[in-house]
């Protein structure tokens, strides 16, 4: 069965891991308090607040109690949809505000190109918001990307390395799962990927192989229609 869509992962495949840990996470780090303390009462920042005192049992939590929550996630590597929301916020600002350019490998920005001139659809699937993922494309050092991807998904969709939430993803694309072309640096991705019927391609930048899945060093290498 030919792919015919390319469900791509950012964070090491299309993106330096690098730039969200060195360039996004210390930003969001730095400007999030005063966001937060700000925009408080506005009805989409104020939904989030409350995401985070129901998801840790703290009904009420004061604004400070959940800034401090906020940037404890964010040293962890938290993958929690309130903070993901609120990260993308401030980038978004960051963003408009030129202090903030979106990292896309060459490689990765020629490929997506030539496989939307191919006919292929493209999606993305990160664990950072949507509104983050549309950022990183659309400010990118290369310009705007986002005019070759027809829609994006994030952990609303679930965890990224459970099959059911790309069963999800496949019933929204709206095409038979094994049309679609995952790709990923995460060997547990791609195997609930492949358990929900994908096919799969490994990114190693550094010439490792993730193993049970065809891997490569670049996008170069990518040939959808021989995979």
């Amino acid at each position: 069965m030919p792919i015919k869509a390319i469900l791509t992962d950012i964070e090491g495949t299309t993106s330096a891991v690098s730039f969200v840990f060195e360039v996004l996470f210390p930003y969001a780090a730095k400007h999030l308090p005063d966001f937060v303390r700000q925009n408080a009462a506005h009805e989409d920042v104020a939904e989030q607040l409350d995401a985070v005192r129901r998801d840790t049992n703290q009904p009420n939590a004061d604004v400070e109690r959940v800034i401090d929550i906020l940037l404890n996630w964010i040293a962890e590597d938290r993958k929690a949809t309130p903070l993901k929301a609120l990260q993308g916020m401030v980038w978004e600002q960051g963003y408009q505000a030129g202090e903030l350019k979106g990292h896309v490998y060459p490689d990765a920005v020629e490929a997506l190109k030539r496989w939307h001139q191919e006919g292929y659809k493209l999606f993305v699937y990160s664990s950072g918001s949507i509104q983050a993922q549309k950022l990183i494309f659309g400010c990118s050092e290369a310009g705007d990307l986002s005019p070759l991807f027809s829609g994006y998904f994030d952990t609303t969709s679930g965890p990224k390395r459970e099959a059911q939430s790309y069963e999800r993803i496949t019933q929204s694309i709206g095409l038979d799962a094994a049309q679609i072309l995952f790709l990923s640096d995460i060997v547990e991705e791609l195997d609930a990927a492949r358990t929900a019927g994908m096919v799969t391609c490994g990114l190693a930048r550094e010439g490792a192989e993730l193993a049970g899945h065809v891997t490569v060093d670049s996008f170069e290498r990518i040939k959808p229609s021989t995979l």
